[in-house]
């Protein structure tokens, strides 16, 4: 499985529903709080090309965006093929 990281803020209810997801999948992530921390939020806007808002979800080096594009997939059914890596 391809490493997971998921960048949240404690109050954020789409924060709290991508886990959730994550965590109904057996998947195990990173997650990086930007509460209060200008210069994390900062990289992850870098990393995530501009994205601000949280959740921001990476699955190995690919960024899948936030909590609704996480959901998508997995009704997509693309989901557990990206988390199986």
């Amino acid at each position: 499985m391809p490493a997971i990281t998921i960048y949240t803020k404690s109050t954020c209810p789409y924060c709290i529903q991508a886990k959730a997801l994550l965590r109904s999948k057996g998947a195990a992530f990173d997650e990086i709080s930007v509460d209060g921390d200008s210069e994390a939020q900062k990289a992850m806007a870098v990393r995530a090309n501009g994205g601000w808002t949280v959740p921001q979800i990476f699955i190995g080096e690919q960024h899948v965006g936030g909590c609704d594009d996480l959901h998508a997939l997995e009704r997509a059914g693309k989901l557990d093929p990206l988390l199986a890596g």
